[in-house]
C-alpha cells in the first residue's frame, strides 16, 4: 500500500543495494529517478558491497549523493560504518530486493535508524522472512507477470508515492564526458576505414559461466557477419575473459579478420566507444545495459536467465532465449538471421 510522506520531512534517503553488479546498478536507475523527481533536495545516500568497476559508481548513478561501502572485514570497520550511517538522520530506508531478498541489508537499512522503511513482503510465492523490518511494504508478482527489472525498482518507488513517466524514463543515461567522447574517437581511429562501414561491438565473455555461449559460436558468427557485412569489429573484455578473448583472438588473427580490442577496467570510456558502435552483440551481462544507456542497439543471448526481466527494451534491442535454459542450444545460423534483420533494417540501429 502506498504511504504518503510529507514532502518537506524527507531530507536524507537511504538505499541499501547489496547485489550491486553493473546490470543491477544501472536497472535500479529509475528508482533513484523517482527518488529525486519527488524529493529534488534530499540527500541520497547507497550502500553497496566492496565493488570493482574500475571506475567512480557515481559516474553511474548521477542520481546517489553518497556511496559506501559496507565493510564487515572487522567489527573495527563495521562499528565505523554503523556509526557513519546512524550520523545522518534518515526518514526512508530503502531495501529494493529485485533480485534477491538479503538479510543483511534489511539489518543495515533496520540499524540506520531510518524513520519509513520500505521494501517487499513478498516476491511471487516466496514470503520475505525480513519484512517484520520494514514498516511500508506490499507483495508483488514479479516473476508470474514477467516483469522487467527496472520495473521493479519502480515498484518500490511507487510504494511511497514517486514515479515516472515513459519520457522521464527514456531520458535517464550514462553521462559521457567531454574527454570519454575524444578517448573513443581517438582509439577508434586506429582502424582506418570507410566511414560508412558499420561498427559492430562483439563482447563474448561473461562472469557466470551459464551466461557465455560457447566463444567458438563468437568466432564463426563474426565470420558469417564480415563475409556478407565486412563491417568494423570492436571486441571488448572483461577482467574474467581473458583465455575467451585469447582464443577469439587467435582464431580472428587466422581467418585475417580485423578488430580493434577493448579491455581496460574503464566503465566511462568502455560506455563512450558503445555509443560510437551501430549495434552489440553480447552475452546476458553488464555491457548490453551500459550499452542500452548510451544508445547503442543490443542483441543479446540469454540462457538460463530470463531476457524478460533483464534484456534492454524498446525497437533498437533484440535477445535471443535458450528454450532449454543452456544457452548453448542458441544456434548460430540463428543469432545470424536475426542479426541480418537488424542490420537491414536500419532505422532500428
Amino acid at each position: 500500500m502506498q504511504k504518503s510522506i510529507n514532502l518537506l520531512d524527507v531530507k536524507n534517503i537511504l538505499i541499501v543495494r547489496k547485489h550491486n553488479h553493473l546490470g543491477d546498478m544501472l536497472c535500479s536507475l529509475p528508482l533513484f529517478a523517482a527518488l529525486k523527481k519527488k524529493y529534488p533536495f534530499s540527500h541520497i545516500t547507497l550502500v553497496v558491497s566492496p565493488v570493482h568497476f574500475g571506475t567512480n559508481l557515481k559516474e553511474i548513478n548521477p542520481f546517489a549523493d553518497e556511496i559506501i561501502e559496507y565493510d564487515k572485514s572487522s567489527f573495527r570497520n563495521t562499528f565505523k560504518f554503523y556509526k557513519k550511517v546512524r550520523k545522518r538522520k534518515y526518514q526512508l530506508g530503502i531495501v529494493p530486493s529485485t533480485v534477491k531478498i538479503s538479510r543483511t541489508s534489511h539489518i543495515v537499512n533496520y540499524l540506520s535508524g531510518a524513520k519509513n522503511r520500505v521494501g517487499v513482503k513478498r516476491v511471487d510465492n516466496k514470503s520475505n522472512p525480513f519484512h517484520f523490518l520494514l514498516n511500508v511494504k506490499a507483495g508483488f508478482d514479479w516473476d508470474t507477470n514477467k516483469v522487467y527489472q527496472s520495473d521493479r525498482n519502480l515498484d518500490i518507488a511507487r510504494l511511497i508515492g514517486c514515479d515516472l513517466n515513459e519520457l522521464e524514463r527514456n531520458s535517464i543515461k550514462i553521462h559521457l564526458s567531454e574527454e570519454n567522447r575524444i578517448f573513443a574517437q581517438e582509439f577508434l581511429k586506429k582502424y582506418p576505414s570507410n566511414k560508412n562501414e558499420k561498427l559492430i561491438a562483439v563482447h563474448p565473455g561473461a562472469g557466470k559461466t551459464a551466461n557465455r555461449w560457447h566463444e567458438d559460436n563468437f568466432i564463426e558468427l563474426i565470420r558469417m557477419i564480415n563475409e556478407k557485412y565486412s563491417p568494423r569489429f570492436l571486441i571488448t573484455s572483461g577482467k574474467s575473459d581473458e583465455n575467451i578473448i585469447a582464443h577469439v583472438r587467435q582464431e580472428l588473427d587466422k581467418k585475417n579478420i580485423k578488430y580493434l580490442l577493448y579491455n581496460e577496467a574503464s566503465i566511462t570510456k568502455f560506455a563512450a566507444l558503445l555509443h560510437e558502435a551501430d549495434l552489440l552483440i553480447t552475452n546476458d551481462t553488464g555491457p548490453m545495459h551500459i550499452a542500452e544507456f548510451v544508445g547503442t542497439g543490443t542483441l543479446s543471448l540469454f540462457g538460463p536467465t530470463k531476457g524478460y526481466e533483464w534484456a534492454p527494451r524498446g525497437e533498437k534491442h533484440k535477445h535471443i532465449q535458450s528454450e532449454s535454459g543452456n544457452i548453448n542450444d542458441i544456434t548460430v545460423s540463428r543469432v545470424f538471421n536475426e542479426l541480418s534483420g537488424m542490420l537491414e533494417n536500419t532505422s532500428n540501429i
